[in-house]
């Protein structure tokens, strides 16, 4: 139960950073003039986002996995 709460936790931590900074990425390197703060949002919301949210849960478990054995 402790490992789906630490998950659980980097999911959430990690949908955070993928959302600012995909956000950022954005904002910094996309060439759109019209609508750039709509680009970031919905990218960092449905791209970034749960990618690096996934890719944190990922690596949490792997750790936790090696450190048990």
């Amino acid at each position: 139960m402790k490992t789906v709460g630490i998950a659980l936790l980097a999911a959430i931590l990690g949908y955070i950073v993928g959302l600012f900074g995909t956000m950022a990425a954005i904002e910094i390197f996309s060439s759109n003039t019209h609508d750039k703060s709509m680009e970031a949002a919905m990218a960092g919301a449905f791209v970034g986002g749960p990618l690096i949210a996934v890719i944190s849960v990922i690596a949490i478990l792997f750790i936790r996995r090696t450190r048990k054995h």
